[in-house]
């Protein structure tokens, strides 16, 4: 799916570039606000501009006016503030079963990526919105910075196709990927599975089902959503003007929840769930300014609880979406390399057969 960069889009990429190599004290005079401290945090500087920049602009919910408005914007965004892509040995378009038919897919390979690991990635978005496109770079640097290949799934969304087609989705594409490593030139008992947003809770859910069927290697939850019923400190901290907003969050939850009945929200909110033993391990990301910060974290403490081994990386200065913005954000563009040595650290300790 194409889509066009109007000369708006590239003039406010190339400004925050170059803002970006300012000293952080001059962004936050630009900013026009003192530095933002929440609960022992400072936010970057950079991200501070940029909010106050997004501000004056005016910000729309991210499926506002419609979902269509919203998806075309959030593929605008996230393309106008990547950067330079990350090099990579080879990147192959795809097409793998999914729940009810075909779902797209891209295939990246990492520079000596004959028998490396695979992890299978699933794009955030609330459910709603995202694809290929919008996560093109952050796969980019998980494969060259992880040397793992990564096959991106884009699995059907929201409202069109509410709760369950997207998980089944992720279960059928973990299946593909399980079955087809070798044919990709990545190791078939190292298969993982991970995402972002609502990417990582497909994840941790398909991983909990196949707990004791044939699950994937490892888990890999950035900024997960976890819990959609209980409220927690973050929402009150974070639930407005910083990336991701509590309206934002209840709009993607209506959309994805659709007709779904009470006895399915484990399935949706993993943290509800009444087992969490014997889970693939985990590496779980959180972003100080996020408000599924405190769920992220309770969703780690509940994993080591069981039992499960489990990381925990936290990225204080950061808000939810910080791996879109590595083209335009330094600090952004180290957490997500960070991200993606910590979890080829996991899955290099991780034993094939888990007992």
């Amino acid at each position: 799916m194409a889509t066009v960069r109007s000369l708006r889009d590239r003039a406010r990429c190339l400004a925050m570039r170059a803002m970006a190599h300012l000293p952080d004290r001059v962004k936050i005079r630009l900013s026009g606000t003192p530095p933002v401290i929440v609960d022992g945090q400072q936010l970057d500087p950079q991200l501070q501009l940029l909010g106050s920049i997004r501000r004056r602009q005016g910000i729309l919910g991210l499926v506002e006016p419609t979902v269509a408005a919203g998806r075309a914007r959030f593929r605008r965004e996230t393309l106008a503030f990547r950067g330079p892509m990350t090099r990579v040995a080879a990147v192959h378009q795809l097409e793998i079963a999914g729940a009810s038919g075909p779902l797209r897919a891209r295939h990246y390979v990492p520079d000596a990526g004959e028998g490396a690991p695979l992890t299978v990635y699933f794009h955030g978005g609330g459910f709603v919105i995202g694809d290929l496109d919008t996560h093109d770079e952050p796969c980019r640097i998980l494969c060259h910075y992880a040397r793992l290949h990564v096959l991106s799934v884009e699995y059907r969304l929201a409202p069109e196709h509410p709760f369950p087609a997207g998980l089944e989705d992720a279960a059928a594409a973990l299946v593909w990927a399980q079955a087809n490593a070798a044919t990709l030139g990545a190791d078939p008992s190292r298969v993982s599975i991970g995402g972002d947003s609502a990417g990582a809770n497909l994840s941790t859910v398909v991983s909990s089902l196949t707990a004791r069927g044939k699950p994937p290697l490892a888990q890999l939850l950035i900024y997960p959503p976890t819990d959609g019923t209980t409220p927690r400190r973050s929402y009150e901290l974070f639930g407005e003007g910083f990336f991701l907003s509590t309206k934002d969050r209840v709009a993607f939850g209506r959309y994805y929840a659709g007709t779904a009945k009470r006895e399915s929200a484990a399935l949706r909110s993993p943290l509800l769930a009444s087992d969490l033993s014997n889970l693939p391990p985990a590496l779980v990301v959180t972003a100080g300014f996020d408000l599924l910060r405190d769920e992220g974290e309770a969703y780690a403490q509940a994993l080591a609880s069981a039992g499960t081994v489990t990381r925990l990386q936290k990225h204080p200065s950061l808000g939810h979406g910080f791996i879109h913005l590595t083209g335009i954000c330094p600090a952004a563009r180290r957490a997500t390399v960070a991200i993606a040595r910590e979890w080829r650290a996991l899955l290099d300790a991780t034993p094939l057969s888990r007992g």
